[in-house]
């Protein structure tokens, strides 16, 4: 049986646009193409578009599915090993629900008693569910820092995980600290302070001055890093991404 691209896109959510795209660059070609210039699909190719659309949903890009599906042998086998995927990426997403769960709950409370600055009772769980490999993946255009600090989050342990998410919370919460104290982002303590979080980054690879100054950006342009400094005291994210600016101006010419 074959099913032709509306039907396809209907079925599986992807428009038929990103089905053309998805033929073009080879991913996932149609069993065949009518003479009125349709693309029809057949069940092997509906089983390969499932992988693709898990693969795209656990956050990898085109290329990589590609190679990823061009090196499977036993589609049987991959299916196991996408589903265990699933399932840790679901089991992530648990404990993130958790997290922010209990930032809103500190978040309201703090605003009931009228406090300026939020007291994080937990501060080590912040970052529960937020891996650095995956916050790094926001940097665009740096594959060889994305890379290095993917690779470095692999090679941990639970414990060693567990560890890294406290003291990039505990990092973030010292600076809100000396924000609240009215210091200008190139004081002195406060570069001391953005020193030691370059320190941590350098565990997976010393950074250049321009991708450290995209980290900074990043704290303000992606939601979800700003919602994480933001989480710890209003204007976090631009005061780190200051900091982040004149580190990398005087540090890492």
């Amino acid at each position: 049986m074959a099913w032709p691209i509306a039907e396809v896109a209907r079925m599986s959510g992807v428009t038929a646009r990103t089905l053309r795209h998805y033929d073009e660059i080879d991913l996932l070609p149609p069993a065949w193409i009518g003479t009125n210039g349709h693309r029809y699909y057949e069940e092997r190719q509906l089983l390969r578009l499932q992988q693709v659309l898990v693969l795209r949903a656990l956050g990898l890009g085109l290329p990589e599915i590609g190679r990823i599906l061009a090196a499977q042998v036993d589609e049987l086998q991959a299916l196991r090993g996408h589903y265990r995927r699933l399932l840790a990426e679901r089991d992530r997403l648990d404990a993130l629900a958790g997290t922010v769960a209990r930032t809103i709950t500190e978040l309201e409370q703090s605003r009931k008693d009228g406090t300026d600055m939020i007291s994080i009772s937990r501060p080590e769980n912040l970052f529960e569910g937020i891996r650095s490999a995956q916050c790094i993946k926001a940097l665009h255009g740096f594959p060889e820092l994305v890379g290095a600090v993917e690779r470095r989050t692999a090679e941990l342990s639970r414990a060693e995980v567990e560890a890294d998410e406290r003291e990039r919370t505990a990092q973030m919460v010292r600076l809100a600290e000396l924000m609240a104290t009215g210091l200008p982002a190139d004081a002195d303590a406060v570069q001391a302070e953005i020193d030691a979080q370059y320190r941590t980054l350098a565990r997976s690879r010393a950074a250049t001055a321009e991708e450290y100054r995209a980290i900074g950006r990043c704290c303000v342009e992606n939601e979800h890093w700003r919602a994480a400094y933001e989480a710890i005291a209003p204007g976090l994210a631009a005061y780190q991404r200051a900091a982040i600016e004149a580190y990398a101006a005087t540090r890492l010419r």
